[in-house]
């Protein structure tokens, strides 16, 4: 995204060039001979912050497949049987609408909070970031040392300690990976599923069992290798931001104003530059390997370790905090501060809209949807005591997460059911029935050739669902 920012830090890299010097920025990409990253270990006032809510997200994400509400658990993500559970709300295979409206409020979510926070989530929350930089680059840090001790020892010869550190490092690496992969099939399939897959015979569970091994090998590859290049290449979240953020979006930032014109500090030389002494600090530190300094840029991910390395170097210096901060290129530029934008106003309407009506669908949903028509090539039945009868195909969609043992009743007009098979229906969770019944009512019943039939579903004496079709007789 084209900003003050961008243009007013190119004209601090023109003088660097001029110079002969260069920054040291370089994004990693996908090909093969692609140099590996090397940042610093961070640390810091916001570091330390987010190791402590990385703590808490972590925790979070393996406690909530196991936290269950009327015995159903708290999230499910069962795509490959259709079954989703979002905070104890049962969403099924019928239930596509539904799953239409939350992925929209969702996308409508992640546009506001974008639009006012920028990609605070990715810095703080995402999953990636979360495990890469604070549990893979830890222990790469506690095995091989910082950015520098990392470097030497790929450049070595293979020794006895080469081996021995790569060894442990990418054993535990597998081993985490292998962890993650059974908390996302605690997600896909339930605890109870994997507690199957763990306790029984792996011929019994061979393809699950194989679907844990794959993942495994993917979450192994993407923190051992593929790393920052899974939010700079494949994420298309970052790519967003050119049409999410606008300049009163919050964002780590580099305060142009006050750091340009960049220039070394010389100890008893009056200072004409800004408080920008080009450490490099900012880009040391940076994960995906960007300057910070060249404005909003799409492999940014806000995670804050250059806001620390830079405010350790004013600290240093001398100088004021905060030269690299969390604010927005308004607040740069004009000292003003203005977050809640009309745009901002729409995108929070469009929400309220999107939640009032996905609560309205929640609350007014039957626990079963049924279908109900005439038999395809039939025609009425004249009765010899009286009576008409209609012959009907139905399905029952079991719309919850728990067993349904559901009758069919004839409300209006006076008549009765009588079923081709037995009468006794059982819902599985999620489940469908189907069946054939006759529709039976008296001619003294029917004032036309079309009557309008209303039926309703009943467990117990409890109403489940109501729904009409239409009866057929002779004229008179």
């Amino acid at each position: 995204m084209e900003n003050a920012t961008t243009n007013d830090s190119n004209k601090g890299l023109q003088k660097q060039k001029a110079d002969g010097r260069q920054p040291k920025a370089e994004v990693r990409s996908i090909k093969a001979d692609s140099r590996p990253l090397y940042p610093q270990r961070p640390e810091g006032k916001w570091h330390n912050r987010r190791v402590v809510f990385s703590i808490l997200i972590i925790a979070l994400l393996f406690v909530t497949p196991f936290i269950r509400i009327g015995g159903q658990p708290l999230v499910l993500l069962n795509v490959i049987e259709r079954k989703i559970i979002l905070f104890g709300i049962f969403i099924g295979p019928q239930d596509y609408w539904l799953f239409g409206l939350t992925m929209l409020s969702f996308f409508v979510f992640i546009v506001l909070f974008t639009t006012v926070f920028g990609r605070l989530w990715c810095g703080w929350a995402c999953p990636q970031t979360v495990f890469m930089e604070m549990v893979f680059r830890k222990i790469e840090y506690a095995i091989e040392g910082d950015a520098g001790k990392q470097k030497l020892l790929d450049k070595a010869p293979w020794t006895s300690e080469k081996i021995m550190k790569k060894g442990l490092k990418y054993t535990i690496f597998l081993i985490i990976s292998f962890a993650i992969a059974n908390l996302l099939l605690a997600y896909v399939l339930g605890t109870d599923e994997l507690y199957k897959i763990i306790s029984e015979p792996i011929d019994d569970h061979i393809g699950l069992f194989s679907g844990i091994v794959i993942f495994t090998a993917v979450f192994y590859w993407n923190f051992a290798w593929l790393r920052e290049q899974a939010c700079t290449v494949v994420c298309p979240y970052g790519r967003l931001q050119s049409v999410l953020l606008d300049r009163n979006s919050i964002n780590v930032a580099y305060d142009h104003k006050r750091g340009e014109p960049r220039g070394k500090l010389h100890k008893g030389t009056g200072r004409t530059e800004g408080d920008c002494i080009n450490c490099f600090q900012c880009v040391a530190v940076c994960p995906t390997g960007i300057d910070i300094r060249n404005g909003t840029q799409m492999e940014c991910v806000n995670c804050t370790a250059c806001i620390d390395a830079c405010d350790a170097i004013m600290d240093k210096v001398g100088f004021d905090r905060g030269l690299i901060r969390y604010t927005s290129e308004n607040v740069i530029e004009k000292k003003t501060a203005k977050v809640i934008t009309p745009r901002t106003w729409g995108y929070a309407a469009v929400l309220l809209l999107l939640w009032s009506a996905l609560g309205f669908v929640v609350a007014t949903r039957a626990d079963t949807q049924t279908t109900l028509f005439r038999a395809p090539g039939s025609r009425y039945i004249e009765n010899s005591d009286g009576t008409i009868s209609n012959l009907y195909t139905f399905k029952i969609f079991n719309k919850t997460n728990h067993i349904i043992k559901p009758s069919l009743h004839l409300d209006t007009p006076h008549g009765k059911l009588l079923f081709a098979g037995s009468p006794d229906l059982t819902l599985e969770a999620a489940g469908m029935s189907e069946g054939t019944v006759f529709v039976i009512i008296p001619k003294s019943e029917l004032k036309s050739r079309k009557t309008v039939l209303k039926l309703s579903v009943l467990q117990g004496n409890q109403q489940l669902e109501t729904f009409e079709t239409t009866f057929i007789a002779p004229e008179e």
